[in-house]
């Protein structure tokens, strides 16, 4: 004998299963902790500081 399968229910895991991983694939290409962000914002601001400091002044 073989199992019996809700289609229904069958269908909606299956589409839950589709969608955890999309999100899964976008929270690892797009998804940063804030700390990560604040670091890096915080290392550009540094940066550009740094470039500004050594600008020559025009007469």
């Amino acid at each position: 004998m073989s199992k019996i399968v809700n289609l229904r229910q069958a269908r909606k895991q299956r589409d839950r299963a589709a969608q955890e991983a999309d999100g899964t694939a976008n929270a690892a290409s797009h998804g940063r902790t804030k700390a990560e962000r604040l670091a890096e914002d915080k290392a550009t601001a540094k940066n550009e500081k740094h470039l500004d400091d050594h600008k020559r002044d025009k007469p």
